[in-house]
């Protein structure tokens, strides 16, 4: 097994299925449980290189698993049971999802305050101990973190518990795309447009930069509330040429548009939702009235057109 799951869907679900056979785990067959670790769009970390996490019912479950994976992997780490390494995957995707709660209020707060969130995190990562550096942006997206912490919220309630962090940080990051749609109001507002009919072109569909995996993407809510507020929304992503409807976005159909000076001139506002490596930037900056910035990745550029959210 190595879907993300809760603590317990080894020993409390799978097991008793397979056993109805009649058969008996570590006897008859290995049940074992192990995280799956990707980094999608990585070129650093390969899946040999990852370090892989083995958990089995039984001790003779654990060593088969662990054998078949030492073959594959450069790097075997086994625990003691399949519940640890189910809690283990759960704790990695709740670090990230908390750390990136607690920059996406920060930089809602040093927003207000005329603070640049990103070079108080660049300045605070020279610490070389006691910080991680984790980066804001338009909100959550892929299969993983805006969804698996909340498999051990709901298990906890069984033990009468309250998992008060992963609440909060899924409360804060589900705020994102809201934020970052005020800001486009605001910096319309100032150039003396209206949100109606103004046409926005969103830049990345993706969640997550030089993917082509839009599930839980941020910016299609973006584009949902967008649209919500009677603004002509188009999208550019050289990885995703279709939306065909999504889970929370069934009727919401488009194609990615073309990108070159004369389209970028039609719209009144870009909003820079994925960071795509292959984007040409320059272009982008140089033929754009007012652009939505939210990943930083237009730094260089200084220019009152330029709207950090």
């Amino acid at each position: 097994m190595e879907s993300t799951t809760y603590p317990g869907t080894c020993r409390d679900v799978i097991l008793p299925v397979l056993e109805q056979t009649g058969l008996k785990v570590g006897k008859d067959f290995s049940l074992a449980y192990s995280p799956e670790r990707v980094d999608p769009g990585s070129k650093t970390y390969s899946s040999r290189k990852i370090p892989k996490i083995v958990g089995g019912i039984t001790a003779d479950c654990a060593s088969r698993v662990e054998a078949l994976y030492r073959k594959v992997f450069d790097q075997v780490v086994p625990v003691s049971s399949t519940e640890t390494a189910e809690a283990s995957k759960l704790l990695e995707n709740i670090f990230r999802g908390v750390n990136i709660a607690l920059v996406n209020e920060m930089k809602m707060l040093f927003d207000r305050m005329g603070i640049d969130v990103w070079e108080v995190i660049n300045a605070s990562a020279t610490k070389p101990f006691g910080f991680m550096p984790f980066y804001p942006g338009p909100g959550l997206g892929g299969h993983c973190i805006p969804i698996d912490p909340f498999y051990l919220t709901w298990k906890a309630r069984e033990y009468d518990f309250s998992t008060r962090f992963i609440e909060l940080a899924g409360e804060i990051n589900t705020q994102m795309p809201y934020y970052v749609v005020q800001k486009a109001v605001e910096a319309l507002n100032q150039q003396g447009k209206s949100i109606r009919e103004a046409k926005v072109l969103i830049l990345g569909a993706a969640y997550k930069k030089d993917v082509d995996d839009i599930r839980e993407s941020p910016a299609v809510k973006i584009i949902s509330l967008l649209q919500g507020k009677g603004a002509l929304v188009s999208y550019y992503d050289p990885y995703i040429p279709q939306i065909k409807g999504m889970r929370n976005y069934p009727s919401l159909v488009m194609e990615s548009v073309e990108l070159n000076a004369e389209r970028i001139k039609e719209f009144d506002c870009v909003l820079v939702i994925t960071d795509h490596s292959n984007l040409d930037y320059g272009l982008i900056v140089e033929n754009s009235s007012l652009i939505i910035d939210t990943r930083n990745i237009l730094k260089d550029y200084q220019c009152e057109k330029i709207i950090k959210a």
